[in-house]
């Protein structure tokens, strides 16, 4: 399978860089990955390379997906192109965090392009060692727009029904770009490429340590990957736009979620949670098996319920997370 490429020369630098990442993570992560392709409209309008690892020492579960689609041959759409990486790691050890990383292009016909750059370090048990690392890396890689991302990015994964933060140290930098294309480019790989290196040593060094998990660990571990699941599928903006835009990458868009949950938990914080999101969290409950177990039939049972829940109410949409800024990515698309 084969997919066309925008004739963007911005967008085909973006798409090597996003692939150039996909491929440094991939490496830090070491074997057991597959790789899946997916077309948008057969591939007349691009499509993607999603990296997927179903489970085994040292990943619980982990997705890797590229994106690069475009619309050059329907002018009324207002989306030139949008190339993108967005990963998302879940170890199997408990003590080890979670990852999530996402570096993305996008183009219009009407006006320049802009970059996204995220990143976020999602422990269940939180060591003070490695939010230190992660940190100082953000800072490094962030430079001058450190605490402007870094107050967007609490904002952003900040859970209100829980009052709690997704995460213990957060980035989200939206539509940045300055009039220096190949400076906005270097800026960019250099940010994901110092956040990939950052976190593979900190996966590096808890893989390491000896000793098997205990069940406390790993109940915790279930608890937080609730939570994280709670967050993505009811408050994450992207998640949600990449669902409503169109069905072609189902399984990549929800790669992010984890692959055991506590039901009883989830169905919990439906007091907590405004309507109509309480109607959404219903939903997405009755979908979760008894055992917890998230696989693709649940990822799919999910994509249908959040579709039906915001065509019943899309004013809905205004509840979900935001930074200072909200991209119209939906409206970009032609929806």
């Amino acid at each position: 399978m084969s997919f066309t490429t925008s004739r963007s020369a911005r967008a085909a630098l973006a798409f090597d860089l996003v692939q150039q990442l996909q491929a440094r993570l991939q490496a830090r992560l070491g074997a057991g990955f597959e790789r899946h392709q997916w077309l948008r409209d057969e591939g007349r309008h691009g499509g993607g390379c999603r990296l997927t690892h179903a489970g085994g020492p040292p990943l619980q579960r982990a997705s890797l997906n590229v994106s690069h689609v475009h619309y050059d041959d329907e002018p009324q759409r207002p989306l030139a192109s949008a190339t993108a990486l967005s990963a998302i790691v879940h170890p199997l050890p408990p003590r080890a965090p979670s990852l999530h990383i996402h570096i993305s292009w996008t183009e219009t016909k009407a006006g320049p392009g802009a970059w996204r750059l995220m990143a976020d370090l999602n422990p269940c048990l939180p060591d003070p060692a490695d939010t230190a690392v992660f940190v100082a890396a953000l800072r490094s890689a962030a430079g001058p727009h450190f605490d402007e991302g870094a107050a967007q990015g609490e904002r952003y994964f900040h859970i209100p029904a829980l009052g709690r933060q997704r995460g213990v140290a957060h980035f989200y930098l939206e539509q940045y770009g300055t009039d220096d294309e190949a400076a906005d480019l270097a800026f960019a790989a250099h940010f994901g490429a110092t956040m990939i290196d950052a976190y593979g040593g900190i996966l590096e060094t808890r893989v390491a340590q000896p000793g098997l998990p205990t069940l406390a660990e790993k109940d915790e571990q279930r608890r937080y990957h609730t939570v994280y699941l709670f967050q993505v599928l009811t408050l994450d903006r992207g998640t949600t736009s990449g669902l409503l835009v169109h069905d072609q990458n189902d399984l990549g868009v929800l790669g992010s979620l984890p692959a055991l949950v506590d039901r009883e938990l989830l169905a919990s914080w439906e007091p907590r949670v405004p309507r109509p999101q309480d109607e959404l969290l219903r939903a997405l409950t009755a979908i979760v098996p008894a055992d917890g177990a998230i696989g693709d039939v649940q990822k799919r049972a999910f994509c249908r319920a959040l579709r039906d829940h915001y065509a019943r109410h899309p004013a809905a949409l205004d509840l979900q997370a935001r930074g200072d800024r909200v991209p119209p990515t939906v409206r970009n698309h032609g929806h």
